[in-house]
């Protein structure tokens, strides 16, 4: 086997492309790998959280970051005409030029969210309507599937490799795409110069994380296999098949985990479902590359360390409580990891574990995974557990329809699946609301399952969306992406939407969808259990985006290794006594200084103007334009009668009113989390971040308030109870406080970014208005 400490020029294969190949060599007609290129991955921080080898997708609060590594692509502005004046082959044809022309639509990707940067222009030639046009153009689109069975059957596979997610067809139609496809183009090189770096970095090394068990290890080396082996069905450079079976042989290694059937940590199955998925991907892909004792090995390790244990999960073994009413990631990610590895051996597996498990996960992913998301589309589990779950479920439908020619059901047994497409879209500001935890590094997780939505649902808009984003560039986006959808995903999006499912009420409200410094208001209720145990008690927490930063963030998750972290949502739960869990960790009111009821059931009343923006990236605010949304959080409070809550946009979406009416028996605090520099005066503070300032007015009451400012810290100490609590420190973090006393009180609360160009005379004073009063026009 070859070295896999360094990519030389040695045994180099001819390109698939031909000389329109960026790798080719015209002189010696051969391909060599690039040069390790920015990942695809970029590291969003939350603060106050550790990052390990690759951090985590998540909210940054403020502008506090880790890593500000930008990762810039030019494009150009030019358009051509329309296509959406042309039908059929014509139309395909005119979009296919239209993005050759301008090519990727971002000019960039803002370094410290890592969103993409739209140009500034009216030129609307290819930002038209979300469109999917079909082409009988190979350079346009993907030929038909010519595997369709009458019958389909989980244990009736297609003959011929790979038969998971990318079978020969799409492999052999792919280099055409690439050379027409900007967007295919751009993550075929970011994925090679991923894979390069993989490809010189040692095999993964084996590091236990408590109770998070090895899910980096096992997602890590997912990560690699996958661009390993694309880098070789793109090359056929043996190199990256020796380097996939160094990988492949470490992870079963003597160094790797204890040496019986529990290498791979089936005590936290994930672990054992992503090292499966991992193995089966390499089985299936390089399947041909393999000797016979090579495939043989692989299988043999496959099944003691990963399918016999999802066996034994399904007979009962502790470790298998996820397949029991769990909606949630847990269930989409384990079965989906047994169900890819069953299907890659399938037919070889002369032990019948693979057919006995094909019987199981797909009944049961079906009954548990599919209903992840709750009838209006939000992930129970929020927006960060979204990314898991998703990404579970999409290689499973995907892998079952490819390998057997259909998904029984998994698309479409929850009805409502094809809204959390939609959700994704609209819990994205600058960054996520990332209310609840945010789960571990996301590795060979993304966003991409928003291309097989797209295509399944018929929903253009949610890959038009995720082709721009950071997550884009890695394997699954190539061949689940279509190339013959054109438009601009904000094209007729309404700019606010109200998510009213009753364990998942939130909104989300913008000024718009391209400009990176957007004003952004998202703000919850919803239940505070039936999550997963992944929420806070947050009814009525908010953030706030403006000017390209986060002035209100979420501190996200506490340390996974804690003392009973997971272990309840009842009321006296240990979980609700870590800062970044209890309601005194929110952008919430906090009455008595104890924490929210558990047994909260909001209601919630939200009217919008339905504005939306049109074709240009350049979008004017018309100046009738807002939207509101009002909470009855009472039932969320012990020490009150009366709680309601509610946030407004005003004066075209430049300012931000939160009002709280409220009539309680104990003291009353108003709290919000920041990463700017806070200074308070009389009922203003004044917040400041990187040289932008945002006011914020106390407009009522007048007086009987007190102004202040606050460690991001438990106010009591607890330490010697049992368990004992120990918090993280959130040394970047500052609160900021408004106290009352017991009593009637109707608090408003005006946010003022400073925007350049806008004058003092600029901004306006509303009126006050009872909540129940509130309407589109109540504060004209």
């Amino acid at each position: 086997m070859a070295s896999y400490d360094s990519i030389n020029n040695n045994n180099q294969a001819r390109s698939p492309y031909g000389s329109g190949d960026p790798y080719y060599n015209e002189s010696t007609g051969f391909i060599s790998p690039p040069k390790a290129a920015k990942r695809g991955l970029s590291p969003w921080i939350k603060f106050g959280v550790p990052v390990l080898v690759l951090v985590i997708i998540g909210a940054v609060v403020g502008g506090v970051l880790g890593s500000r590594s930008s990762n810039k692509s030019d494009s150009s502005s030019s358009g051509s005409s329309s296509p959406a004046t042309k039908t059929g082959e014509a139309a395909a044809s005119a979009a296919a030029s239209a993005k050759a022309q301008i090519g990727l639509f971002p000019t960039a990707t803002d370094s410290q969210y890592m969103r993409p940067i739209y140009p500034s222009t009216t030129n609307t030639a290819a930002f038209t309507e979300p469109t999917i046009t079909p082409s009988n153009n190979a350079a346009l689109a993907w030929p038909e599937d010519p595997f369709k069975p009458s019958n389909p059957s989980v244990t009736n596979v297609r003959e011929d490799r790979p038969r998971l997610l990318a079978p020969a067809y799409k492999w052999e139609a792919l280099p055409n795409l690439i050379r027409n496809d900007p967007y295919l183009s751009s993550w075929n090189d970011t994925i090679f110069g991923n894979a390069t770096t993989y490809f010189n970095a040692p095999p993964v090394r084996y590091f236990m994380d408590g109770d998070s068990g090895i899910l980096d290890n096992a997602r890590e080396i997912k990560m690699r296999i996958k661009a390993f082996a694309y880098a070789h069905r793109m090359t056929k450079d043996t190199r990256w098949v020796d380097r996939t079976w160094a990988e492949l042989q470490n992870a079963v290694s003597s160094d790797f985990g204890p040496n019986n059937s529990t290498k791979w940590n089936p005590s936290h199955f994930l672990d054992a479902a992503e090292l499966s998925a991992a193995f089966g991907i390499a089985y299936d892909w390089l399947h041909d590359m393999w000797t016979d004792d090579q495939r043989s090995q692989i299988r043999d390790n496959l099944i003691t360390y990963g399918l016999s244990q999802g066996a034994a999960a399904y007979d009962g073994a502790d470790f298998g409580w996820w397949r029991t009413n769990i909606q949630g990631n847990w269930n989409c990610v384990c079965n989906g990891g047994l169900t890819l590895a069953s299907l890659a051996i399938l037919g070889d597996d002369t032990t019948g574990t693979a057919t006995k498990l094909l019987g199981q996960t797909v009944n049961n992913a079906k009954q548990n995974c599919a209903f992840g998301p709750s009838e209006d589309g939000s992930w129970s589990e929020g927006a960060n557990y979204w990314y898991f779950g998703t990404t579970g479920h999409a290689e499973m439908a995907s892998a079952l329809i490819t390998a057997t020619g259909s998904h029984y059901g998994l698309l479409d047994t929850n009805p409502n699946f094809h809204l959390t497409g939609l959700y994704h879209m609209y819990v994205t500001g600058n960054t996520l609301f990332d209310y609840g935890d945010h789960g571990p590094n996301k590795f060979s997780t993304t966003a991409n399952s928003m291309f097989l939505y797209a295509d399944q649902y018929k929903q253009p808009e949610y890959a038009l969306f995720q082709r721009d984003q950071h997550d884009a560039p890695e394997p699954w986006s190539m061949f689940w992406y279509d190339p013959s959808i054109s438009g601009a995903f904000w094209n007729g999006l309404a700019l606010d939407h109200s998510f009213d499912s009753a364990s998942d009420q939130w909104v989300s409200m913008r000024s718009s969808w391209t400009d990176q410094n957007l004003l952004f208001v998202g703000m919850k209720a919803g239940t505070n259990q039936g999550h997963q145990t992944h929420n806070d008690l947050d009814v009525g927490d908010f953030v706030l985006d403006a000017m390209g930063t986060r002035w209100a963030g979420d501190l996200g998750s506490a340390d996974y290794n804690s003392p009973q972290y997971f272990n309840s949502d009842a009321q006296d739960a240990t979980r609700w006594r870590y800062y970044r869990k209890a309601t005194e960790g929110q952008n919430t009111l906090l009455i008595g200084g104890v924490n929210q009821l558990v047994t909260a059931r909001p209601t919630v009343k939200y009217q919008s103007s339905g504005t939306e923006q049109g074709s240009s990236t350049v979008f004017d605010v018309p100046s009738d334009s807002t939207a509101f949304w009002v909470t009855d959080m009472s039932s969320a409070y012990d020490q009150a009668t009366s709680v309601k809550r509610g946030v407004r946009l005003l004066n075209a979406r430049k300012q931000v009113l939160i009002q709280d009416e409220v009539n309680a028996s104990a003291g009353i605090q108003w709290r919000m989390h920041t990463n700017a520099t806070v200074a308070t005066e009389g009922s203003t503070a004044t917040l400041t971040i990187d040289g932008k300032t945002t006011k914020i007015t106390i407009l009522s009451p007048s007086s009987g308030f007190t102004l202040g400012t606050a460690p991001a810290a438990r106010s009591s100490n607890d330490a010697n109870a049992s368990p004992p609590v120990s918090d993280q420190p959130n040394p970047t973090v500052t609160v900021l406080t408004i106290d009352l006393p017991a009593g009637n009180h109707n608090l408003q609360v005006l946010f003022n970014p400073q925007w350049p160009g806008m004058s003092d005379g600029d901004f306006k004073t509303p009126p006050s208005v009872p909540l129940d009063s509130w309407s589109l026009s109540s504060h004209n």
